[in-house]
């Protein structure tokens, strides 16, 4: 077996990048919240609302947003994992009365809905 090592220099911006995520990680974990859709509508009329699929990590994915991690968030879009939330899910949240996580990355407000447990209960 071959093992490949990158280079000392992308070694070290590897670890740097990895920290820097950490550390973001560690800062919008405590900035999540918990809001109903009725309060998120106006940032969602001027286009500043992003979804993020149940699939994904939301605090991960907030940190790569703010990381300018371009590779990871392309991926998603083209995956449909990530975008702007589209009229017939905000009204479908609307109607629900639905209750989501949130975190902000300016500009945008990352949000996603509480995970169902098979118990019934949210997470």
């Amino acid at each position: 077996m071959q093992v490949t090592c990158l280079p000392t220099k992308d070694r070290h911006t590897t670890n740097m990048n990895e920290k820097i995520l950490a550390e973001l990680r560690t800062e919008l974990n405590m900035q999540t919240a918990r809001m109903p859709w009725t309060e998120l509508e106006r940032w969602f009329a001027s286009g500043g609302v992003i979804r993020v699929a149940n699939e994904l990590d939301l605090i991960d994915v907030a940190a790569r947003i703010a990381a300018d991690d371009k590779t990871s968030i392309q991926q998603w879009m083209a995956a449909g994992l990530i975008g702007k939330v589209m009229d017939n899910q905000a009204a479908v949240w609307l109607s629900q009365n639905s209750l989501l996580w949130t975190v902000v990355v300016k500009p945008w407000i990352l949000v996603q809905q509480e995970r169902v447990q098979p118990s019934g209960k949210p997470t």
